[in-house]
């Protein structure tokens, strides 16, 4: 479930726009909204305050989310074991990212590859940006699994980021040193000691290691321009219909000075509002996961009946 949840929560963020973290508790008020502005508004301030956790169970009604919970822990246990290949890697990668004077170190060892990137790839790098964007923008209209408002989205996200790949200062030194401190400190706060340990986090620890990448991930782009912060502050919501318990809110926003605007479909249920997209996602994807377990092996010589769990293996 990892893969898809994290796409949930990636594209929940374009549409709300980007995120900036801190993990923070549930406040306890009831899930959804009063209004279909009020739902969305709560969840753009949740995003802001990082608090994933809480943001799950307000973005779904209660059985939705109880159940989203509980396919969570269903996928932990269905998850492949980890290779003594992978778990050595992931060790020296962990204890170089946390060892004693690991800026200093990790900083020596990136300046040469930085200065020979640049050298070998600096005059192609518009050009390159220009081609990972029609690529990445091809995939996006590929994809079965995005509705046409979550490509839009991306697109619009896709080429107003652009310019700014383009032109970011990713080969200042001195920029370069203040990314590898920032990489530390949230390596030395996840504090993480083995692959294990992120199978083993229950639902609400694992939101908080993705609330402290994401703040990291705010602080790296600001380094380079962009402020997340700026972006989220700009968000506007405008209602633009409701009817028989369908609603589209307009969201309007600012991203590198460029003013964007999407739309988000909300749905009623036992009078309170949730978005319909968020809803649809993770109902199809409890939906897959009981077809998978449900799915007969290859080696079955029985009669027809009720299939046997699949063996446990990580979606």
């Amino acid at each position: 479930m990892r893969p898809r949840f994290l796409r949930h929560v990636l594209l929940f963020a374009a549409s709300a726009l980007l995120l900036c973290a801190c993990h923070g508790k549930d406040d306890g008020s009831p899930p959804g909204g009063s209004t279909p502005e009020a739902a969305l508004q709560r969840s753009i301030d949740l995003f802001k305050a990082g608090n994933f956790s809480a943001l799950w169970k307000q973005a779904l009604p209660p059985a939705n989310y109880a159940t989203m919970r509980a396919d969570w822990s269903r996928e932990q246990q269905r998850s492949p074991a980890i290779s003594a290949d992978d778990r050595a890697k992931f060790t020296a990668a962990m204890q170089q990212l946390t060892g004693k004077d690991a800026e200093k170190t990790l900083f020596n060892q990136w300046q040469p590859r930085l200065v020979r990137i640049e050298q070998q790839y600096g005059d192609q790098l518009p050009v390159l940006i220009s081609v990972g964007g029609a690529f990445a923008k091809a995939q996006v209209k590929q994809n079965q699994n995005l509705s046409n408002t979550e490509k839009t989205v991306i697109n619009n996200v896709v080429d107003t980021l652009a310019p700014w790949v383009q032109q970011a200062p990713w080969f200042d030194q001195a920029k370069a040193r203040q990314a590898v401190n920032i990489v530390v400190a949230m390596a030395r706060q996840l504090d993480l000691k083995s692959p294990e340990q992120l199978r083993t986090m229950d639902f609400d620890t694992t939101m908080g290691t993705y609330a402290t990448g994401f703040a990291g991930l705010k602080q790296l782009l600001a380094i380079y321009g962009l402020s997340v912060d700026d972006a989220l502050n700009s968000i506007k919501l405008t209602p633009a219909s409701n009817s028989n318990g369908h609603a589209v809110v307009r969201i309007n926003y600012i991203l590198l000075g460029k003013p964007l605007s999407t739309e988000s479909n909300l749905v009623e249920q036992d009078g309170r509002w949730y978005s319909k997209d968020m809803l649809d996602q993770v109902r199809a994807s409890h939906q897959r996961l009981i077809q998978s377990t449900l799915r007969p092996t290859k080696n079955t010589t029985t009669a027809p009946g009720p299939a046997a769990s699949s063996a446990p293996g990580k979606v």
